[in-house]
């Protein structure tokens, strides 16, 4: 008889892009295979484990042990707690690129839509020691942002300190986002001022730097390709909200950042591409893997959702004043059906707040999603104020369902690929920990998602955003459960910081 393999604190079978550390870790476990016969912390039973970076898939039960993943086994494993996943997928848990979500509220519809980190990256947050002490603690899910541009400018500029935009309640005035310092220009010599204290926010633990061009009009050219220099310096990458398009169209703010990138050397990743490119998505993405191909590291991700949505008040408004009221009729404001018109624009703009941009194209938007290099991302407003937009609730779950199993847009595998290990590589550089999320292999961090194929789908839509999440049955985060049996489990907070290595590294 064929003795069935089991795989217990030893390394993975391939260990491509694991940091050191993690290498290491797993090699020394390798020789207490004796502890393998003692009671793990937790047993998941029965699933069929898929770990995209290995490519496996088949049926293992997973043992965890001080929170991270010790055995994969095909026999029977004993556990202080089990958690039957019986016809389930056990899969690593989703890492988000682009949570503005960062309170209890949507980490909580997050972790039912199988989330386990939730990272701000797009207009990051400023300061971030204080925002990574605010969270200390008290977060549901891993949690980590880059350094704010907006932030650090309104810093410069005005001496402000505005915490975590996107959080912020509609209307009440955001300095970073809303005000008339947007539109100043830096002169150069003040630029290292800028990155002086962009910097600085690496060294209190930020991912990379976090640009959202189009909120700052004022951010000229070389503003922003000094900084893409400072970023490629400290070896982290840039994350960025392109410019508005301008008379040259919709592909030359891809045209900036790339040439910025391949003449800087900094890593690029470029946020929500469908939402930036529109119907020039193709174009778009061919010039993001020409780059690739010849060197650069410029990385983008979408969101499933043909609807986008910003502060009304922000400067990516700006151009829509004087439009007849066809045009405002693709806004939504939340909580109401009636779309807007020039009277309700023009209200909505001078009170501020979140509100929901219709019109891009169902056939383009598959496409992208389709596409197994896009990682996905949700761009997820908050809900703590206000329910706004179905993508913080359902971006994975809707990908899961909906594109790849009842329209076959993309495999499972590919999917699952680009909701955890594309994710985690993109920020490993700047975070090597990352190296054990994203992963189910011996050695890795127990942050899992296990999900029923046959079941799992979104349930959020633009008339009740908040709604979550179906099929996902447990979910763990550093293997404490945050969902269990489709519940949310009350009172547990496992959810720690990403955050930067001191000093210079070499980017991904």
């Amino acid at each position: 008889m064929t003795r069935r393999r089991t795989a217990c604190c030893r390394r993975p079978r391939h260990p491509r892009r694991l940091s050191a550390t993690f290498a290491t870790a797993a090699l020394a476990a390798a020789t207490t295979a004796a502890a393998c016969s003692s009671p793990h912390d937790l047993v998941i039973l029965g699933g069929r484990v898929i770990d995209p970076e290995t490519g496996l898939d088949a049926p293992r039960h997973v043992g965890i042990r001080d929170g991270g993943v010790a055995t994969l086994s095909e026999e029977a494993i004993v556990g202080r707690d089990t958690l039957d996943a019986t016809g389930m997928v056990v899969a690593p848990g989703f890492i988000d690129l682009h949570a503005h979500g960062q309170d209890s509220v949507s980490n909580r519809l997050q972790a039912l839509d199988g989330v386990t980190t939730a990272l701000e990256m797009e207009v990051g947050v400023y300061p971030v020691a204080a925002w990574l002490a605010s969270r200390e603690g008290r977060a549901l899910l891993n949690y980590g942002a880059t350094v704010s541009h907006p932030g650090a400018r309104a810093k410069l500029l005005a001496g402000l300190e505005p915490g975590h935009p996107p959080t912020q309640p509609p209307g009440q005035g955001n300095a970073s986002f809303g005000s008339e310092i947007i539109y100043e220009t830096i002169e150069r010599d003040r630029v290292v001022e800028l990155a002086a204290l962009m910097e600085a926010g690496l060294a209190e633990g930020g991912l990379g730097y976090g640009f959202g061009i189009t909120y700052t009009p004022g951010a000229s050219r070389t503003e922003i390709f000094d900084l893409f220099a400072s970023a490629a310096a400290r070896g982290v990458p840039a994350y960025v909200h392109l410019r508005a398009a301008g008379d040259n169209g919709t592909l030359d703010p891809f045209q900036e950042v790339i040439a910025n990138a391949a003449s800087t050397g900094a890593s690029l990743h470029i946020v929500h591409l469908n939402s930036s490119a529109g119907e020039d998505a193709r174009e778009a993405l061919g010039m993001i893997r020409g780059a690739r191909e010849r060197g650069v590291d410029v990385t983008t991700e979408a969101y499933p959702y043909t609807a986008s949505s910003t502060f009304i008040e922000s400067a990516l408004f700006d151009s829509w004043e004087g439009l007849d009221d066809s045009e405002y009729r693709r806004l939504q404001w939340p909580g109401r059906t009636e779309r807007l018109d020039a009277r309700s624009f023009r209200q909505y703009r001078e009170q501020g707040g979140w509100v929901v941009i219709h019109g891009r194209n169902e056939e383009t938007n598959e496409w992208i999603t389709a596409q197994p290099d896009v990682i996905a991302a949700s761009d997820g407003i908050p809900f703590l104020h206000v329910a706004v937009h179905p993508r913080g609730a359902g971006t994975f779950g809707r990908i899961l369902g909906r594109y790849s199993r009842d329209q076959g847009s993309l495999s499972l595998m590919d999917a699952l690929a680009k909701m955890t290990l594309l994710p985690a590589r993109r920020v490993e550089g700047a975070a090597p920990e990352m190296a054990r999320k994203g992963r189910v292999q011996v050695g890795a961090d127990a942050d899992l998602a296990v999900f029923d194929p046959a079941t799992v789908l979104d349930r959020a839509d633009y008339s009740a955003p908040d709604t979550p999440s179906q099929g996902f049955a447990h979910v763990l985060v550093g293997g404490v459960p945050v969902v269990r049996d489709g519940a949310i489990v009350e009172g547990v907070f496992p959810g720690r910081a990403i955050v930067s290595t001191p000093g210079p590294q070499a980017s991904q």
